[in-house]
């Protein structure tokens, strides 16, 4: 049959030209799609800034009401009170200070000349401050000219605290026996400032708070315990319950705080003996290896129409029913 002249040609067996690869980047994806807050064109973007922005300048969020602490990027690393009445509280209640900033050409009222009066009394260094840098120094937190240095808290040991008080109960040099309050799962500081001021006022002899998923001593904290935090040490444990069952192993007894208890609080057998209350949360309660490292679960008798007890209120009535006991000895 005629093919006009024209040759076949067959294709030859083997690798072809191809990109080389130049076209692999082309065909990979971009990764997932970014959160609708993450992408700057969306209005969800711009809601989520604004709401930081105004948490800030609340001085919201976990900070606490006029506390604010510093960022990243060579910002300062200690916590700041700012505001005026915030500011002049703080002083009131005694809480530790490094410095008060005062902005400069400062429009005087009463909460700033009390500021300063009880500022100078205490020897806390007074330091006129530009504007630019109290915004700097609090997140851009609404300070309204004053803005209060709060150093770092330093906490002791779980162990060392028990052990030494335990000590010192043995030798006669404590009157009562060792009274201790534990918090699980414990993240509002204003829970631990009250927590702070009734061990005080029940002649406790610490605190003891974990090292994470746990609220520190703040400046909040500081204010709420009305100065209580000077008297009674906060101490750290790095695992709450290795440091129960240390405190088991000194002779002290663990009694967790749970509506659900083995025990009611009238009927606490083990008050007038070296004790540790162990708090949870208000949501969560106890955790349970905490449960299983407690020598009695404490229930405290209330309404049955009241689902749960605040946690301070809670340490508070448990504190004073042990300091009955102990006073009726």
């Amino acid at each position: 049959m005629a093919n006009n002249g024209r040759r076949s040609v067959k294709a030859k067996k083997g690798p072809t030209i191809g990109t080389g690869g130049h076209g692999r980047k082309a065909l990979e994806g971009k990764g997932p799609t970014p959160k609708a807050e993450d992408r700057p064109y969306h209005k969800a973007h711009k809601s989520k800034q604004l709401a930081e922005r105004s948490a800030a300048k609340r001085g919201t969020g976990a900070r606490g009401a006029g506390a604010a602490k510093s960022g990243p990027k060579g910002r300062a690393t200690e916590e700041v009170v700012t505001g005026r009445n915030s500011v002049v509280e703080a002083l009131r209640a005694g809480i530790p200070a490094k410095a008060l900033h005062i902005a400069i050409r400062i429009e005087m009222d009463d909460r700033v000349k009390e500021s300063l009066k009880l500022a100078a009394e205490r020897g806390i260094p007074l330091l006129e401050t530009g504007k630019p840098e109290l915004d700097r120094m609090t997140d851009d937190a609404i300070h309204q000219g004053l803005v209060l240095q709060i150093p770092p808290y330093e906490y002791q040991d779980a162990y060392e605290l028990a052990e030494e008080t335990v000590e010192k109960w043995k030798k006669g040099h404590v009157p009562n026996a060792p009274l201790f309050v534990a918090l699980d799962g414990i993240t509002d500081p204003r829970n631990l400032g009250a927590i702070i001021r009734s061990v005080s006022a029940f002649s406790g002899h610490g605190v003891i708070v974990p090292e994470r998923r746990s609220v520190g001593v703040t400046a909040s904290a500081w204010k709420t315990s009305a100065g209580a935090a000077v008297r009674v040490p906060v101490a750290r444990a790095s695992n709450l319950n290795s440091a129960l069952k240390q405190f088991k192993n000194m002779g002290i007894f663990v009694l967790g705080l749970d509506g659900d208890g083995d025990v009611s609080l009238p009927d606490l057998t083990l008050a007038r003996e070296p004790v540790c209350i162990v708090v949870g949360s208000e949501g969560k309660g106890l955790s349970r290896l905490v449960r299983e490292n407690c020598d009695q679960i404490v229930s405290i008798p209330i309404d049955s129409a009241m689902e749960s007890l605040n946690a301070s209120m809670a340490v508070g009535i448990s504190l004073y029913e042990v300091s009955r006991q102990r006073a009726a000895k």
